[in-house]
């Protein structure tokens, strides 16, 4: 029995640091919803639905809000601003299967990833979305900080 509660209390751990905070999650889910994410701009090579090679699937629609429109407008940044959100609704085969979304708080970045009826999958700074977004130009990947 002591491995067994072993291995169960290593499972609580992982899912308690891949959904660091549901309740930020899901209020920010609320936000996308009520601002209606899917009329904001598109960021610069993401016009349309683009093909993409990332775990968020083989096709991709990319918005970002207002935050990140005047940020890519005005010139050079070291870093996206704090309020900046972009949203990632990914599709595999066509369908859509995922939302991702990333909130600048200060310094660090909010990541959440949702199923497309807004169930939340991860949130907070889970390793699942920081192993590669700290790859990006201030966390972001598809598309850089303006020079």
């Amino acid at each position: 029995m002591p491995a067994r509660r072993s291995v169960l209390a290593g499972f609580s751990v992982l899912a308690a640091c891949s959904n660091q905070n549901p309740e930020s999650a899901e209020a920010l889910w609320d936000e996308l919803e009520s601002a209606d994410y899917h009329a904001w701009a598109r960021p610069p090579g993401y016009e349309a639905r683009t093909p993409s090679a990332t775990v968020h699937g083989d096709e991709v629609e990319i918005f970002i809000n207002d935050v990140f429109v005047e940020a890519l407008a005005g010139g050079p940044l070291a870093a996206w601003p704090d309020g900046a959100i972009v949203v990632k609704d990914g599709f595999t085969a066509g369908v859509p299967h995922i939302v991702v979304a990333m909130q600048k708080r200060g310094d660090a970045w909010f990541f959440a990833e949702y199923e497309t009826d807004g169930e939340v999958v991860y949130s907070g700074d889970p390793h699942a979305c920081t192993r590669c977004h700290d790859d990006g130009a201030d966390g972001i990947l598809a598309f850089a900080l303006p020079d």
